[in-house]
């Protein structure tokens, strides 16, 4: 991870207009990538950029494919993804040979790529989440920060998977196996019992005062709904 918590990738693609919307899109992910037209300024930099991961189009004309990823995931140990075009089979299976994690579709979409980035990096994970603001209340997964009407709540890391899973499905109903799976990872004979726990705990640290609805609204035999709160907080 770069020292701002973004997520460092290269994306060596010859089309300007190819790497460079991904680099785009992935900007709104808090990913910090670089795009190298030519595969030689890429190799020069990725020391002392220190990227987490490498994105490597195939049939790159500056470089062999091929070469650019043994050189990146077997020399320099950055685990490398080889873009495929359509008529790029061929080299895409000599890459996987060479040492990429995966191929993924060109032109490049974010939506396909993040995951894949994840899974390379699932300690990082959270910083290619963006952070979240509904009604005066602010999540980050990045920092794993929580404030509300501008002050912090502090929050167990539980109850923050769940507040994210349920800001990121606002006014949605959610059910308790989603919740299960976003809170930890499934389900099993702990977590289903302690669900409910959770979700009153997690009610009960961000209520203002006593008066206010709560922002988690028990869906009968389907599961919860996220309401972000349009009320400001009493003055004190």
């Amino acid at each position: 991870m770069g020292s701002n918590g973004r997520f460092v990738l290269l994306v060596i693609d010859d089309d300007e207009s190819v790497g460079g919307a991904l680099v785009a899109e992935l900007a709104d992910h808090r990913v910090r990538a670089h795009h190298y037209p030519r595969a030689a300024e890429a190799l020069l930099d990725a020391g002392a950029l220190q990227p987490d991961a490498a994105v490597v189009a195939s049939g790159l004309t500056t470089m062999s494919s091929t070469e650019v990823v043994r050189l990146l995931a077997r020399r320099a140990g950055i685990p490398t993804v080889v873009g495929v075009g359509d008529d790029d089979g061929g080299v895409a299976a000599a890459a996987l040979k060479a040492g990429a994690t995966a191929g993924v579709r060109r032109p490049y979409r974010a939506t396909e790529v993040l995951p894949i980035l994840r899974a390379i990096r699932p300690e990082t994970s959270g910083a290619l989440d963006p952070p979240i603001e509904l009604g005066g209340l602010r999540v980050d997964p990045a920092t794993f920060e929580v404030s509300q009407h501008g002050r912090l709540v502090a929050l167990p890391m539980k109850e923050f998977r769940l507040l994210y899973f349920f800001m990121s499905n606002a006014e949605r109903t959610v059910t308790r196996e989603q919740l299960l799976a976003a809170g930890w990872g499934g389900i099993s004979d702990d977590t289903s019992n302690t669900l409910t726990v959770h979700v009153k705990r997690l009610r009960r640290r961000l209520a203002l005062d006593g008066d206010q609805a709560p922002m988690i609204v028990t869906v009968r035999g389907l599961g919860y709904r996220f309401v972000p709160t349009t009320t400001t907080p009493s003055a004190s």
